[in-house]
């Protein structure tokens, strides 16, 4: 392993930085330097009768002390409790050596084809048995035996903990479907593959293997569109009209007969849903059988009125009431499958204007999951990073030169920032007990030096790469990564037709920042007076303002060959004494920023009260001729892809590696990576995740990846940010009690 963390250090001028630079730099010229972020790997060990933390850390080679590490609830001297799970490193953190796995890994890599991708535990209820766990886990008894062994040699208790293995998902064959004839099914608008895959009693994997033109890496469905969806053959079903199935756990004494009755449907009926029950020689008590619900009035339930919740496991009636802010009696009056108990996967549908605060993606909500919390030390991403260190361009051997070439190139700066920040992000996660392997390129700024490295480089494996920042290197990447299905996290882009959909976007679009601006004007304003002032580049943006706005007031700039200026005596006629005048500035050009903002200044008083605003703050309000001053008089507003950061933990942790403040490259660096590993140690499917998760957010940037049926994933999360008091905030937080940000 080489760690690069203490080779970069911040552009301060200082001669150490550029040794440290030359060294760096040299070691990224071999363009296979792989970083493996030094991790604890992890077993887990359910204590025996008798055992004893010296006797478990001699069996596994570790101290007593790096087991009480990480199981703060287990006191040194204590008598451990049978059962107890204990959380055991696999490897030292004082000497980064590999200890060996016990006896029983070993053993299970020979008789295991397939290995488990990680585990969770449960605890024995009453009346569970084998058939039951193994059913409710989708596994067989075997698995449960192998990796439990004491259950080769015991019956099953009530309060056992058990380990059971969650297996990598098969690929669903459209044969194993069963599916003796098809049908056309034509999306109706606002229908999602979950609400048509539940409506036919089938998953979303199977609707997928059946449309082999689905995407698999975008939800999204067209209404009007055509897609393929099994009848079942033989079935009486068919004339009940059934579309929505349930799942159903037997309970002790049930036949099939009073089963029957329960549902109005025959036995024969139930069994041909289940073929296990005829497998098993009828119903067992903890089977989970299909049973159909059935079919309610045409457009009772539809994503105009209803959104959909998911059950999640070990959820408990409490928990879910106060997730949903329902009553249990109304949920179960809505969703009458829940008198018969409350199970995970249940689907439960709300009616949309009782459906909490809660994110909602394809008409399901979603719970807020806290990454840091729910990451599986299992697994191990993988990164690649591209970016443009440009050492074809530096002489390393001589150290003003190199210093001036940094300067004048942006390509390094940013590079520098963005992998500086990554680094600390990679540092981060290995704390959490996550290891990652990092492979960094230089592409040199050059298209060419790109494809190379592709031909040369072995993608195999790779969780996800990162870069390149110009554009036609990026695209160049992400058709050779969507072959494997590899995401490419462009850094510094935003949306862009590749027609490709494994490209992420950080950046959020111009279209959705401006979308974001007029949604808050528009939510703010009461009767407040809009003016427009933009230069002829900008008349687009303006028409767009008064679309929205239909009341507002224009007024361009007056240009010639050589200035370009505004009409005071037009402007001075547009504002309103009675109320606020929200004037919006559209333009690219420094100059113009700087004049108009004088002038808003100079009109702003007692009785003219003017604010203003853009939907596009570009380099131009950046300039150093634009005065701070005015923007805070004028309360100036924007949209942004970040926000203003500082004095957090990674300032402190990136100021005592570097020995400087991160800037805004290095901040952003952090947040990409730190965001991608967390949901990459979460679920090893960035696409999976980013679909499921919802929005993100870090030091000073957040995340919220949707692919809408459009190239690519879009971060669609930005912030509205105002000037106050001679300070930046964000506008959803109260001046009179915010903190710089």
């Amino acid at each position: 392993m080489i760690s690069v963390l203490n080779l970069l250090q911040p552009l301060n001028g200082n001669k150490n930085f550029y040794m440290a630079l030359r060294f760096f730099l040299t070691i990224v010229l071999v363009l296979t330097t792989l970083i493996s972020a030094n991790a604890q790997q992890f077993t887990s060990h359910a204590v025996k009768e008798g055992e004893t933390l010296y006797s478990i850390a001699r069996q596994y080679k570790v101290d007593t002390a790096e087991i009480l590490k990480y199981n703060k609830e287990i006191k040194e001297n204590a008598v451990l409790q049978p059962n107890t799970i204990l959380v055991v490193p696999l490897v030292s953190s004082s000497t980064n050596t590999v200890i060996p796995t016990t006896t029983e890994s070993t053993e299970q890599e020979k008789d295991v084809q397939v290995k488990p991708v990680s585990f969770t535990t449960h605890k024995v209820r009453k009346r569970e048995t084998l058939f039951s766990i193994s059913r409710r886990y989708d596994i067989k008894e075997e698995d449960l035996k192998r990796y439990n062994k004491e259950l080769y040699a015991s019956t099953l208790k009530k309060g056992m903990r058990l380990r059971i293995p969650i297996f990598p998902e098969e690929e669903v064959m459209v044969d194993s479907l069963e599916v003796t004839s098809l049908e056309t099914y034509t999306v109706l608008p606002k229908e999602t593959r979950w609400s048509i895959a539940n409506k036919n009693g089938i998953t979303i994997d199977s609707l997928v293997a059946l449309n082999p033109s689905l995407s698999t890496n975008s939800s999204y469905l067209a209404a009007g569109q055509t897609l393929q969806i099994p009848v079942k053959q033989g079935s009486s079903l068919k004339d009940q009209a059934v579309e929505l199935y349930v799942s159903y756990t037997v309970p002790p004494k049930m036949t099939l007969y009073s089963l029957s009755r329960e549902y109005g449907i025959n036995s024969q009926d139930i069994v041909r849903l289940n073929p296990e029950i005829a497998e098993n020689g009828g119903l067992k008590e903890g089977m989970v059988i299909r049973l159909p619900e059935k079919k309610i009035q045409e457009n009772e339930i539809n994503t105009d009125n209803y959104l959909f919740y998911e059950v999640k496991p070990k959820q408990t009636e409490y928990s879910l009431t106060r997730n949903l802010g329902l009553d249990y009696k109304e949920l179960i009056e809505l969703n009458p499958e829940l008198s018969r108990g409350l199970q995970a996967g249940m689907i439960l549908k709300i009616p949309i204007d009782q459906a909490p605060n809660l994110e909602v993606k394809n008409s399901l909500l979603l719970d807020k999951i806290n990454l840091v919390d729910s990451i599986n030390r299992i697994n191990r991403p993988k990164l690649v990073y591209l970016l443009p260190f440009r050492t074809d361009k530096l002489d390393l051997s001589n150290l003003e030169l190199a210093s001036e070439a940094i300067d004048k190139s942006n390509a390094i700066k940013y590079s520098l920032g963005l992998y500086s920040g990554a680094l600390i992000a990679i540092d981060s996660i290995a704390q959490l007990g996550v290891s990652v392997d990092v492979m960094t390129y230089d592409t040199q700024l050059s298209l060419e030096r790109t494809r190379e490295i592709l031909r040369s480089g072995n993608l195999e494996d790779v969780s996800a790469i990162v870069g390149p920042l110009q554009l036609n290197s990026l695209k160049e990447v992400a058709v050779k990564a969507a072959n494997n299905q590899i995401p490419v996290l462009a850094p510094l882009t935003s949306a862009n037709e590749f027609g490709l959909d494994n490209v992420f976007f950080t950046i959020p679009s111009d279209d959705v920042l401006r979308e974001r601006i007029l949604t808050y004007v528009e939510e703010q304003r009461k009767d407040e007076n809009i003016i427009v002032i933009s230069d002829a580049k900008s008349k687009a943006v303006s028409d767009t303002i008064k679309k929205r706005f239909p009341v507002a007031q224009t007024l361009s700039m007056l240009e010639d060959e050589e200035n370009i200026s505004m009409d005071l005596e037009a402007f001075t006629a547009l504002l309103s004494l009675d109320t606020e005048n929200w004037v919006f500035v559209e333009t690219d050009n420094f100059k113009v920023v700087s004049s108009v903002s004088s002038i808003l200044n100079s009109t702003n008083s007692d009785t003219t009260v003017v604010k203003m605003f853009t939907t596009n703050k570009n380099k131009a309000f950046e300039n150093n001729v634009i005065s701070g001053t005015h923007l805070s008089n004028l309360n100036f507003t924007y949209p942004s892809v970040d926000k203003e950061s500082s004095n957090n933990a990674f300032f402190k942790r990136y100021k005592r590696k570097f020995g400087t403040t991160p800037d805004r490259y290095a901040i952003r660096g952090f947040d990409i990576t730190y965001d991608l590993l967390l949901k990459l140690a979460y679920k090893q499917n960035l696409y999976e995740v980013s679909n499921t998760i919802g929005s993100t957010e870090y030091c000073g940037n957040k995340f919220d990846y949707k692919n809408e049926g459009f190239s690519g994933y879009n971060n669609l999360a930005t912030y509205i940010m105002t000037y106050y008091d001679m300070r930046i905030i964000r506008v959803e937080e109260k001046p009179q009690t915010t903190t710089v940000q």
